[in-house]
């Protein structure tokens, strides 16, 4: 695997972790928890969706949906 994929993957579970962690979380939270850019979070938060780990219940929140997940290192 590509050390930026690498990154990317670790970046999209810890995002997930940190939704599932908070309950709700905004899209600016995770911007400002991470330090990157709301065009990437978004992209991250648009791999989860699809996914299926997470859904968004009103515009810029975000939650993890009932899918069973389990987690690796």
């Amino acid at each position: 695997m590509k050390p930026s994929t690498h990154r990317m993957l670790t970046r999209i579970k810890s995002v997930y972790m940190f939704i599932s962690e908070r309950g709700t979380v905004t899209t600016q939270e995770l911007v400002d928890e991470f330090g990157i850019t709301p065009r990437t979070i978004q992209r991250d938060l648009n791999v989860l969706a699809y996914n299926d780990l997470v859904r968004s219940p009103s515009k810029g929140k975000w939650t993890t949906t009932n899918k069973k997940v389990r987690m690796s290192s």
